[in-house]
């Protein structure tokens, strides 16, 4: 009976992780003993479809800009400074759509989404270009108020200078160099 018993036994229930190992659980331990990152995550298809079913359909929806008018109506701002930026060519790279699919892949991927703000001599508005989420810090200076400290690595294409290792050091950007977009 004892060599039976082995072979029909009841599969074991599942365990609560939480309960007696608590290091695991704050520390991002999982079950499968497997670490899991954004990118991992990604390679998993069900992930990688709902990332980019909604990104897609989030990027296709129509971008209007409105005011307000006098009589407390609205009507379409198309000369807005900021119209052609976003409903058209955010930078020389990407189209409107490609942008907004990739702010909201940042952001159903890591929770923010950020985008570097660059002006011309007079502050005007001339190009948005997005950052990765996971090489930015958010944090408040001693008066309160928001900082962001974005890494770059050597490795990266900056000032059209290519580097070789990935030796990191920080940028620090202020409010006015960084927008967020949050749900």
């Amino acid at each position: 009976m004892g060599i039976l018993s082995g072979l029909f036994r009841s599969r074991d229930k599942p365990t609560d992780r939480t309960a007696g190992s608590a290091y695991s659980f704050f520390l991002g331990g999982t079950a499968s003993g497997k670490y899991v990152t954004e990118r991992s995550a990604m390679q998993m298809t069900a992930v990688y479809c709902c990332v980019r079913i909604l990104s897609e359909a989030v990027a296709s929806l129509p971008l209007q800009f409105y005011r307000y008018t006098d009589d407390g109506g609205k009507e379409k701002a198309v000369e807005h400074p900021l119209y052609f930026l976003l409903h058209d060519e955010p930078n020389p790279e990407m189209t409107s759509f490609i942008f907004r699919e990739t702010l909201m892949t940042h952001l159903l991927l890591w929770g923010n989404a950020y985008s570097q703000i660059i002006r011309n001599g007079k502050g005007e508005v001339v190009a948005l270009y997005p950052l990765m989420p996971d090489r930015m810090k958010v944090d408040r200076d001693e008066h309160g108020r928001l900082y962001y400290e974005y890494t770059v690595y050597d490795a990266d294409d900056v000032d059209g200078r290519k580097g070789t290792d990935r030796v990191g050091r920080t940028v620090r950007l202020s409010l006015t160099m960084c927008c967020t977009f949050r749900d």
